[in-house]
């Protein structure tokens, strides 16, 4: 499939540019040759900023696991997990990496999220006995965290409030409601793909608590002042890593480990992983620039646009869709569609409402199959991205819903 999408996008690409060229833009070479050299570059680059992030943080996880810290979280959770991972073992360290992984994803910690993710797939694929394919239990936590909750969207609430809106934190609760519509979504596919006994009692009691969860945290947050709602959300988040952070220390400290040496451990495992990302990176970097730059995006929009017009129904979301179709591909370009829909309209315009809902809807999902398969060198991901893509579609719909619904 990888092999399939990569392909194809370079093929599209050219296509498209020798297109224009025919048309008269020659320039377009030019474009697309310097455009694939800078996203090679930023690939590598990505990396090289990656692993401080990874050395870090893996060396904390790997204090949390020798604690016993990520056991007791996997004991937590596992009847769901028996249920929707029944390839994992119930007391292996995958479970407690993959709880530490969605739990940072819900709290907007991306920082902490990567790391603890890549050590969830490393670890799952000690399991999988076809080392180039990706196993059921691969598929489905790539699916999760593909199109993880984001409760706390503290990036793009900083952005709004960058650029001059009114209230900031508006978009917090469509962006919540959307997230949670996509993590659901994939979750259901991909248990309905593989099978999977969720309509018991115990899984239909964990997605009840997940709901009322979410819905708590909505309530909260919408009595909050408007106005004080960014800086909460933020101080959220930070409070709940730095948190994080000493009772990785505490728990190290009462089993009497050797914190630095434990720590340095797993940092040297985030530096191996970190050099093993920059092939894959580089490879899918520069396939989506090359659909960037060929000009394809914009002649989607075109016809998706002309296409609303013919049928009389309300195109005011089109100005919004650049960051739909690159949110999939890349966070960074995504962002920059946000932004420029901020500057073109205005932070507080229906176009920007819209971006800002989508941009926190989903996650950046060939760059988390690239990264998070890249890492244990899989390369047949089977249904993982026709599912994690299909959860990506429901979180932007439910956005383009929720943008009218609550704009």
């Amino acid at each position: 499939m990888l092999n399939i999408i990569w392909c194809s996008f370079f093929l599209i690409a050219f296509i498209a540019a020798g297109y224009q060229s025919l048309c008269g833009d020659v320039a377009i070479w030019t474009t697309l040759v310097n455009d694939l050299t800078t996203a090679a570059q930023n690939a590598f680059m990505l990396c090289l900023q990656l692993t401080g992030m990874l050395a870090f943080w893996l060396g904390l996880l790997k204090i949390a696991e020798k604690s016993g810290l990520t056991d007791l979280l996997a004991k937590a959770l596992s009847p769901l997990f028996k249920r929707i991972f029944p390839q994992i073992p119930p007391h292996h360290p995958a479970l407690g990496s993959i709880v530490m992984n969605i739990a940072a994803n819900m709290l907007g910690l991306d920082n902490a999220a990567t790391p603890m993710g890549l050590k969830a797939m490393e670890q799952m694929q000690q399991l999988n006995p076809k080392k180039d394919t990706a196993s059921n239990a691969q598929i489905m936590f790539m699916v999760i965290n593909a199109s993880a909750v984001t409760v706390l969207p503290i990036s793009i609430l900083m952005y709004r409030a960058q650029f001059g809106a009114i209230n900031p934190a508006a978009v917090f609760i469509p962006i919540l409601l959307a997230t949670s519509a996509s993590t659901l979504a994939g979750f259901l596919a991909t248990a309905f793909v593989q099978k999977l006994k969720v309509f018991d009692k115990v899984v239909l009691l964990y997605l009840l608590s997940f709901v009322l969860v979410i819905g708590g945290i909505v309530l909260y947050f919408y009595h909050l002042p408007a106005e004080t709602r960014l800086q909460a959300a933020g101080g959220c988040g930070n409070f709940v890593l730095c948190a994080l952070i000493f009772l990785f220390f505490i728990a190290g400290i009462r089993r009497s480990l050797n914190l630095y040496e434990t720590f340095i451990e797993g940092a040297k495992e985030g530096f191996e992983i970190a050099v093993r990302l920059i092939p894959y990176l580089v490879a899918m970097l520069t396939a989506i620039a090359a659909l960037n730059a060929s000009g394809v995006l914009h002649m989607i929009l075109g016809a998706v646009s002309s296409a609303l017009e013919s049928f009389q129904m309300n195109a005011d979301f089109v100005p919004a869709l650049p960051t739909a179709l690159m949110k999939p591909l890349s966070g960074s370009g995504a962002r920059a569609m946000m932004i420029d829909a901020m500057q073109t309209y205005g932070a507080d315009s229906f176009e920007a409402f819209t971006a800002a809902v989508i941009q926190g809807s989903t996650e950046t999902t060939f760059y988390v199959l690239a990264v998070y398969f890249g890492a244990v060198k899989i390369v047949k991901t089977r249904s993982a991205l026709p599912l994690a893509l299909f959860a990506d579609v429901v979180g932007i719909v439910c956005a383009i819903c929720l943008s009218y619904l609550f704009y």
